[in-house]
């Protein structure tokens, strides 16, 4: 069987993650946790025994910090691939998540109801977000054929290759959890993906955060 697999990384802790603040777009750097979970990260699959064909990172920076901490560790390059990045929230980026239902009612409740047509003034639809992801598969799987990639991204991208591969539709609720530096894993056999692992995080030292962009 010709076996593609994916190994999916969320990016490390920011201090908008820990304020529970929507980033999306917003390109905010790592804090020290985050950097630390990067390493640790990096350690951890320096002794996975796997050849990777490539690593593939968002362009944004927490997360192409990430993925610079594990091609320093695989003494490989990290390919940047904008179409990794979060979904783009519109008006509700920068906004937490006790303040927004406040500040944005209307957006909120489009949001948490998960409205797959509603661009959230400026941002990106949950269809248009599946869109994009349903291509990086693609993509992936037409280069990397048989092979063992590494993608850094965010907790929301991840989610929707969650939804892609398990088939959960796209306006029910978020059913997994995607911790800051876990590793996730994806499998492709010739004919649909599939999920083989999730939220592994056994290689961090301490707790880590939760996606919050639902």
């Amino acid at each position: 069987m010709n076996t593609t697999r994916l190994c999916l990384i969320r990016h490390g802790e920011t201090r908008w993650n820990a304020e529970r603040r929507l980033q999306g777009h917003t390109d905010i750097e790592l804090n020290h946790r985050g950097r630390a979970q990067a390493i640790q990260v990096a350690a951890a699959l320096k002794i996975v025994t796997l050849n990777f064909d490539a690593i593939y990172t968002s362009d944004l920076k927490r997360a192409a910090d990430t993925a610079n901490a594990i091609a320093q560790e695989l003494k490989m390059p990290a390919i940047v691939m904008p179409e990794l990045r979060e979904r783009h929230f519109g008006a509700l980026q920068g906004l937490t998540i006790p303040n927004a239902p406040h500040i944005k009612p209307d957006l909120w409740r489009a949001h948490i109801a998960r409205d797959l047509d509603h661009e959230l003034e400026g941002g990106e639809s949950i269809a248009q977000f599946a869109l994009r992801v349903q291509n990086v598969l693609r993509v992936m799987r037409e280069r990397h054929s048989g092979k063992t990639v590494l993608l850094v991204s965010h907790g929301g991208t991840l989610d929707m290759m969650y939804r892609i591969a398990s088939g959960q539709a796209l306006n029910t609720a978020r059913i997994v959890s995607v911790p800051n530096a876990s590793l996730n894993w994806l499998i492709h056999d010739g004919q649909s993906w599939n999920v083989e692992r999730w939220t592994d995080t056994s290689h961090l030292k301490g707790f880590a955060l939760e996606n919050v962009d639902l």
